[in-house]
């Protein structure tokens, strides 16, 4: 359970595919506590015209055995910058990888994408529901407005 970037020099992996999570240790393993992560910037392709679209992320999990070293998770979400996908696919995808990896108790995603043809998209996914003793905030994000 070594990281792999923690300390050192990492490329942008290619692909979502060639990317590779870090986990380590749970520091509270005894603790119920949830863990946020919010990527303001995130960026794919869409896969039919091939421009960029951007979504702001939030994801919120309870750590079980691990937790993700967050350097790994950026350039995890970075490599998605030339990844052709809809919106659901790279939302529901990247929460269902980490749930995979990491095997958090919960974890839920948020993906607030920017409109795309004059209509944002939201796409939510979460692993079940979450324990009962954990304070889950509101994501914080709020719905698009336009210029009004």
């Amino acid at each position: 359970m070594t990281p792999m970037h923690l300390g050192q020099t990492s490329a942008l992996p290619a692909s979502p595919e060639a990317a590779v999570l870090d986990y380590v240790p749970n520091p509270r393993p005894g603790r119920t506590y949830m863990v946020r992560f919010a990527a303001p910037e995130f960026t794919s392709l869409c896969p039919v015209t091939g421009q960029p679209d951007f979504a702001h992320l939030v994801i919120d999990y309870v750590p079980g055995k691990t937790i993700v070293e967050s350097k790994s998770l950026k350039l995890f979400l970075g490599s998605f910058r030339n990844h052709a996908a809809f919106h659901e696919d790279c939302t529901v995808g990247i929460g269902e990888r980490l749930f995979e990896e990491m095997q958090p108790r919960w974890l839920r995603i948020g993906g607030y994408w920017y409109p795309r043809g004059g209509i944002p998209i939201d796409v939510f996914w979460q692993s079940g529901t979450p324990p009962a003793s954990c304070w889950l905030p509101d994501q914080g994000v709020a719905p698009y407005r336009g210029r009004g």
